[in-house]
């Protein structure tokens, strides 16, 4: 069977699904209802391409698609949109914004192509409701320090920006100075705005040395979690309970843990 077949089948198969002798959970569903699947399923793409595992990223970008369908059947029920509305719209778009492969311009490497992939979203954003802004096309529902990272990429692209990383550095020292201070004299809320500062002047830094900072602090976790179930490992096999422990033998085990796993 051909992919166009294997996807004409996809489509059908939710129809099914969706039809009134069909599946009563399927039946059920909403656009509202679908949301942390489809957030979920995403993330699970992203693990799959983490560990590297083709066989297992193939079974999540199909979960993938399968949301992607699931929403477009819905709208078709109620005669709003299809599929291939969807298809078509990102086609279009493609197309739209890739006029130096389906038009005559000439652009010069890939940072020309996304400030003119930026100022072509500009232009149809004009119109609107409202005047365009450079921040705009960023989803608020975005996990916090990959939004941070986008929108501090976008203000880069207008200028907004520091020459060189010795200013993003300076930027952490002072907020964490400033979170410092609002611990000693400030108020509950003072200290978590300037908590907050402190994070978004990590990320610029993130930016700058090209690392993703939701993607390092993922990493991060994992590797504490990892650890931190060594240690727990560990004081079973010595027949004790963490609780009973103090922090610096909790520690003394993390310390010989990271000595001999390199990790």
């Amino acid at each position: 069977m051909s992919n166009v077949d294997s996807f004409a089948e996809l489509v059908k198969v939710m129809a099914r699904l969706r039809a009134a002798d069909g599946c009563p959970w399927d039946r059920e569903q909403t656009h509202a209802s679908l949301k942390p699947y489809l957030l979920e399923e995403a993330y699970e793409a992203l693990e799959a391409i983490d560990v590297g595992d083709d066989g297992e990223l193939c079974k999540e970008l199909g979960d993938v698609l399968l949301q992607v369908v699931f929403h477009a059947q819905i709208a078709g029920e109620e005669g709003r949109f299809s599929i291939d509305d969807v298809a078509r719209a990102i086609v279009d778009k493609l197309i739209h914004r890739h006029p130096h492969v389906f038009g005559d311009l000439e652009v010069d490497g890939a940072d020309q192509v996304v400030t003119n992939w930026e100022r072509i979203k500009q232009e149809e954003r004009r119109g609107k409701d409202r005047q365009p802004s450079v921040l705009d096309g960023v989803p608020k529902q975005l996990p916090a320090l990959l939004r941070a990272q986008r929108i501090q990429g976008k203000a880069s692209r207008v200028g907004f920006d520091w020459d060189e990383i010795a200013g993003p550095l300076a930027k952490v020292e002072e907020e964490f100075a400033e979170l410092r201070k609002a611990m000693e004299v400030g108020s509950a809320a003072e200290v978590e705005e300037e908590f907050g500062d402190l994070l978004f002047a990590l990320v610029n830094v993130g930016r700058f040395l090209k690392v993703a900072p939701e993607d390092t602090l993922r990493r991060a976790v994992e590797k504490f979690e990892r650890r931190f179930r060594q240690v727990e490992e560990t004081a079973r096999t010595q027949g004790r309970d963490l609780q009973e422990m103090s922090m610096q033998e909790m520690d003394q085990i993390w310390d010989q843990i990271k000595k001999n796993k390199g990790n």
